[in-house]
């Protein structure tokens, strides 16, 4: 006979169900720099920092990546993260990296009793059986590595300072290093140099050279994270380079834009036509913006740490980026005829005013818009998707009526009133064409409207595919003031 009693749940019956977890507002500041430094392999591709001093460890401190993170990490307040990507401007060699030794693993004493050691390899497809290391004479771990070199048939043993890597002296797509496994006679080292299956890093083949757009492509679909992209490389794309992958970004479906630094001093004349920030302007290219810059290749990236820092939820935070100034970077000097033919072209420039106060000078993109305008037009387009993306979530159903549509008519409303907040929506009069119920000249008193027919008007077909009605929305920008015409009238 039982003890226990009866369950509880045979009267009350309780479940607990977690609610999904909604997608995230994408990082409309977050820099991407693409080099051509040999640190991140065409199979890693991309590697995320939060600070300067572990982009100097990995790159060192000339190298063009970290000179570019330098003035992104300048800004105040200072970027989060930036990413950056390999541009395998180069054709690569393929390798092969062993696991990580420990602090007792290094000791030398694991090494100067071994005097006929040996393992295999294959380097491009051939087997070489390495026998008869003796490492009796060396004092480190690098003297190791020149003994297994000495060796190699068309390949190079190396000591990074925490593992060996061997390294093909091919390079393109048929280079490549295969894990190390015994030979067979004397003292196998290829578990102590951690080179096997079992203990090494995936090996890495070597890839052909690519375009400056083929390594936009690839980092591209490698990450949705990115949103502004500049190059820092030891050698620059070429001005056909950067007009190709202008209009890559133009068209792509994730929303990116290209930063430029342009230091050819051409740009300062109103007769030279085919700058890049010309030609950028010509095909109507909203999606870069080029700066002028003599001094420093990688300005641009001083930028975008200025757009790191807006909040988009925050209350007034939406800069204009006309104004601010480029920590790092030297200004220029040029005249009045050079600042208008610079703002003809919609060139950007960091310039020196009498005031003896430097600024970032016109925030414009190559075509049409405002820097600051990009920005905001690409986070409101995100936020408003994410937010209807999650009401469809995390909502049992929302159904097809007025009601329904109501709610991501709310939904989407929340967001403008969050656009309002941060200061990129404002009261104003509505000069767009009529619809709903706004007519042409109307005063929008919130700075947002949003319309949904009634579910009535919908077509049968659209109610059998589970669309809703098409939604219209009209907001107001608050706009932004760069330059003031005062005129004082004065009586004696």
């Amino acid at each position: 006979m039982s003890t226990q009693g009866l369950d509880v749940s045979r009267i009350v019956n309780v479940n607990v169900t977690l609610t999904p977890q909604g997608a995230s507002v994408r990082n409309f500041g977050l820099l991407l720099v693409v080099g051509d430094s040999n640190v991140i392999d065409g199979v890693e591709r991309i590697r995320s920092y939060t600070d300067i001093a572990a982009v100097a460890t990995d790159f060192g401190t000339s190298a063009p990546e970290y000179l570019a993170a330098l003035l992104y990490f300048s800004q105040n307040p200072v970027p989060a993260e930036i990413l950056i990507g390999r541009w395998l401007r180069t054709a690569t060699s393929g390798f092969i990296k062993g696991g990580i030794l420990t602090a007792s693993q290094q000791l030398m004493s694991n090494w100067t009793g071994i005097t006929t050691g040996s393992f295999t390899i294959h380097v491009d497809g051939s087997q070489q059986d390495l026998i008869g290391l003796d490492f009796s004479a060396e004092t480190n771990l690098n003297g190791v590595a020149a003994v297994i070199t000495s060796s190699l048939s068309g390949a190079t043993c190396t000591w990074n300072g925490n593992q060996f890597v061997i390294t093909s002296a091919t390079t393109g797509v048929l280079s490549l290093v295969g894990y190390a496994t015994p030979e067979g006679t004397g003292v196998d080292i290829s578990a102590q140099l951690k080179l096997t299956a079992a203990t090494a890093n995936v090996p890495v083949p070597g890839f052909a050279a690519e375009t400056a757009l083929a390594a936009t492509i690839a980092l591209y679909d490698i990450s949705s994270a990115w949103y502004i992209e500049v190059f820092a490389a030891s050698t620059m794309p070429s001005t056909n380079d950067y007009l190709a992958i202008a209009a890559f970004i133009q068209a792509a479906n994730i929303s990116r834009i290209l930063f430029i630094t342009d230091e050819d001093s051409r740009e300062l004349d109103a007769t030279y036509l085919t700058s890049i920030s010309t030609q950028l302007q010509a095909l109507e290219y909203d999606r870069s913006a080029v700066t002028y810059g003599s001094t420093n290749a990688y300005e641009m990236a001083s930028v975008a740490g200025l757009m790191a820092g807006v909040d988009f939820e925050g209350s007034n935070t939406l800069p204009t980026y006309m104004f601010k100034t480029l920590p790092g970077i030297t200004p220029e000097t040029i005249s009045e005829t050079q600042a208008d033919t610079l703002k003809s072209k919609r060139c950007n420039v960091y310039v020196n005013y009498v005031t003896g106060t430097p600024i970032f000078q016109y925030g414009v993109m190559s075509y049409n818009l405002y820097i600051d305008e990009r920005q905001s037009f690409d986070w409101l387009q995100n936020a408003v998707q994410i937010a209807v993306f999650n009401l469809l979530l995390q909502t049992p159903k929302i159904g097809q009526t007025d009601a329904g549509m109501t709610a991501i008519v709310n939904t989407i409303n929340s967001v403008f009133s969050q656009a309002v907040t941060n200061g990129m929506i404002a009261p104003g009069v509505w000069n767009g064409p009529s619809f709903g119920n706004i007519v042409t000249g109307q005063n929008l008193q919130s700075g947002y409207y949003t319309y949904a027919p009634p579910i009535s008007s919908q077509s049968q077909v659209s109610r059998d595919a589970r669309i809703s009605v098409p939604i219209q929305c009209a907001i107001k920008l608050s706009g932004a003031i760069q330059s003031v015409d005062i005129l004082i009238n004065v009586n004696r």
